[in-house]
């Protein structure tokens, strides 16, 4: 039989009651404290955090781009020329054929069909993509949060209406509700008492998108609720006098704000998909206006003879989404109280 030495013994005393300090720090530690070390310690999620970040400046700086380039985002240039090594170049061949990437300020990214330069519809299709993301995901969440918590906690017939409304909606998938509501109101508009909206206004994707969204917070939102009306501090709330207003907003809100963060970035990235996807259909930010969906529907054409006019948006899409998700996931492990993650004091 193996034997210890003292020695041995001393040094998994000082491990065990090392661990039993840390536990202890942590413990006494809020949890958006202890979320927030989380975090921090991973830094995938930081990282994509950062590319995120860099490209809503480099959308922000569009205007700064476009005084570089010396043209707009829907200025045509069908018949103009370019200089490329000492020599003229036209913007558009013969043939329909634009020019590709140059990599200087006049067409970094090369020309579409019109000759309009793409880095400079690149970015600002990137602000109306990402305007649109945030706006949507901002109106899914109020929504969701109110539709939830009414949901949740008075339950009976104010629950069966809400719920069956979201069922109605979650029937439908995504994209066939999302093009058929934007197809709609493409066409007429929308008009609500004296307040009209007209069909290219990019508060058509907003609306839709944040509708659509609805029940995928809501329906967790109402399930959390219902499980917090029971809690003891509920209870005391009640014992205390407070109203069903002034205890959804003193102790059920504030309980509700970890699911809020963790969903919150992650409908910004659907909401970003689903207006590409109905800008790439037709229904979402209507030509010449610039889009990242547009922008990849109007390259799909030319494909074989100029396929960055799809490839750069597309990239750019890719890299939206794919930051925002994982930093999102990073957030979900964060607040996760049986992660694995090790918190340092």
């Amino acid at each position: 039989m193996a034997t210890r030495d003292a020695s041995d013994f001393d040094f998994e005393g000082a491990a065990a009651f090392e661990e039993q300090a840390q536990r202890e720090r942590v413990a006494g530690l809020g949890p958006w404290r202890v979320a927030l070390r989380r975090l921090r310690r991973n830094r995938v999620a930081l990282a994509f955090l950062v590319i995120f970040i860099l490209l809503v400046a480099a959308a922000l700086a569009a205007p700064i781009w476009e005084n570089v380039a010396g043209r707009g985002p829907l200025a045509n240039n069908l018949s103009g020329k370019v200089t490329l090594d000492g020599e003229e170049a036209n913007v558009v061949s013969l043939d329909g054929i634009p020019i590709g990437p140059t990599w200087q300020s006049e067409y970094l990214m090369g020309a579409d069909s019109n000759g309009r330069d793409i880095m400079v519809r690149l970015l600002y299709g990137g602000r109306s993509s990402l305007l649109i993301g945030l706006s949507a995901a901002l109106l899914t969440t109020l929504l969701s949060i109110a539709l939830g918590t009414l949901a949740g906690f008075f339950r009976g017939v104010v629950d069966a209406m809400i719920r069956f409304t979201l069922d109605v909606i979650w029937a439908f998938p995504v994209i066939l509700l999302g093009v058929a509501l934007g197809t709609a109101l493409s066409l007429g508009g929308l008009q609500v008492g004296p307040v009209e909206i007209s069909g290219d206004s990019k508060l058509i994707p907003i609306l839709i998108i944040g509708f659509v969204y609805i029940p995928y917070m809501a329906r967790p939102i109402r399930g959390q609720v219902l499980s917090m009306r029971e809690k003891e501090f509920v209870e005391a709330a009640r014992a205390q006098g407070m109203g069903p207003l002034r205890t959804i907003v003193s102790e059920i809100l504030p309980n509700l704000s970890s699911t809020i963060v963790v969903f919150f970035p992650i409908m910004v990235a659907n909401a970003i998909l689903l207006e590409a996807a109905l800008s790439f259909l037709g229904a979402g930010v209507r030509p010449p206006e610039p889009s990242w969906g547009n922008m990849i529907d109007s390259g799909v054409d030319r494909i074989v003879t100029a396929p960055h006019q799809a490839i750069v948006p597309g990239v750019m899409l890719v890299l939206t989404v794919l930051s925002l998700n994982v930093f999102g996931d990073g957030v979900r492990d964060a607040f996760d109280p049986r992660a694995k993650v090790r918190v340092d004091h």
